[in-house]
């Protein structure tokens, strides 16, 4: 017989609002006559409600995991368990999702069907390092469920001090923004770095994460420690009939509301003939007029990515973006994917020796120096990596154009090194 409903007067009103509730899936669940996680679920939901009114958590981790693994378990013990019993144990199972998250819809209900039966039914897509989270199983059901999960050919994600699954964006497959080749370089990554995943041996986590054009639609930016982001570096393309097509149909009002005095730079003018003018020189690849004018503007020819590195959500010292590293860096031969794994490669090895314990690689970057983490991983610093040293009040400027035309001329030499 199934097990009483606990009164949960907090949870009922996430309910009262405008927006579908997860409490209202949990309760689904809780009512899902037959089931075996029926009870479970009802269980979690009254310890749910019981955090509500002391405003306290009662969840302890502790050691679970599947045979060969050190991580990708989430361990979910109850330190009220003597209220709740059904859910004492409640924990999470990361599992990698495929590379831009394509999946067919049979596949996804196999999971289902894997979860329903070893699990608790409730199923999250996706996580904040991108894994598909399997919430809710007892200990016993953690290997079973994870071997069903492995023979569909789906492995462990990250959890712990360790490398994290990476998340890359739909890409190419559905986005005519993109600039590079999005599952390429997230599934060279993660297969590159799997052990690291897989038995944590890092002083915290590391995430990558690959948007395929400035849009950053993987927030990888502001969450990722190594963020790969396709770029381009020639002349934005207009097509003049699109502009004037597009103008003929909002209006110029319109255009210069939304497009021409939002750009950050000021990098656009609308002509007298409704031609639109780039200034390409001063684009900072915002996207914002490619994304309200999509048939008229799009990406340039010559394309490729930036690198960015530190960024994170807030821990010691608070959120941060990530810092340009590699400016541009095209990804046409092997051997330029050989170079973005070295660059991912000596960034690990760093952190792995110079950080602090629970310490992320931004935060890192900020107690030491952004020049002694370059040096440290083999990277030059680039007045590109620089958007604005004129307002940077710290930087010293009377030996600029000193070392400019020393950075120039080592340029000049590995380019004619290059060429012979």
């Amino acid at each position: 017989m199934a097990k009483k409903m606990h009164d949960t007067p907090n949870l009922d009103q996430l309910e009262s609002g405008p927006w579908p509730s997860f409490i209202t899936g949990l309760k689904r669940l809780a009512n899902d006559e037959g089931k075996h996680y029926q009870d479970m679920v009802t269980d979690l939901l009254g310890q749910l409600e019981h955090s509500y009114q002391t405003k306290k958590g009662y969840w302890k981790g502790g050691t679970v995991g599947v045979l060969g693994y050190g991580g990708g378990v989430i361990p979910r013990f109850s330190e009220v368990a003597d209220k709740f019993p059904e859910s004492k144990e409640f924990h999470t199972i990361r599992i990698m999702p495929s590379a831009g998250m394509h999946y067919t819809t049979d596949l996804i209900r196999s999971m289902c069907d894997v979860w329903e039966k070893h699990g608790s039914g409730l199923v999250a897509f996706h996580g904040q390092s991108g894994d598909i989270m399997f919430q809710g199983a007892k200990t016993d059901a953690v290997q079973p469920a994870f071997d069903e999960f492995n023979a569909m050919g789906f492995d462990m994600g990250g959890a712990g001090p360790a490398v994290r699954t990476g998340m890359s964006c739909v890409g190419a497959a559905r986005c005519e923004q993109s600039c590079a080749n999005e599952q390429k370089i997230h599934r060279l990554l993660v297969n590159n770095f799997l052990d690291d995943m897989h038995r944590p041996a890092l002083p915290y986590k590391m995430k990558f994460k690959v948007s395929g054009c400035p849009n950053d639609c993987m927030n990888a930016i502001e969450r990722a420690d190594m963020a790969v982001i396709g770029t381009w570096r020639d002349d934005m393309k207009v097509d003049q009939d699109a502009v004037k097509a597009f103008i003929a149909d909002k209006g110029r009002k319109y255009v210069i509301d939304n497009v021409i005095t939002r750009c950050p730079t000021q990098a656009l003018e609308l002509n007298d003939d409704d031609t639109l003018a780039v200034d390409n020189r001063n684009c900072v690849r915002c996207m914002h007029c490619i994304n309200v004018m999509t048939k008229a503007l799009s990406v340039g020819d010559d394309k490729g990515i930036s690198v960015l590195m530190g960024g994170k959500r807030t821990l010691k010292i608070g959120d941060l973006m990530g810092t340009v590293v590699v400016p541009f860096m095209k990804l046409d031969t092997d051997e330029d994917y050989e170079r973005l794994l070295e660059i991912a490669e000596e960034t690990i090895d760093f952190f792995a020796e110079n950080a602090l314990e629970h310490e992320r690689t931004g935060e890192m970057i900020e107690r030491i120096g952004l020049v002694n983490f370059l040096e440290g991983i083999g990277l030059e610093v680039e007045p590109n990596m620089v958007s604005e040293p004129r307002q940077s009040s710290y930087i010293r400027m009377d030996t600029w154009d000193e070392e400019a035309e020393k950075w120039f001329a080592r340029k000049a030499e590995e380019k004619a090194a290059a060429a012979s």
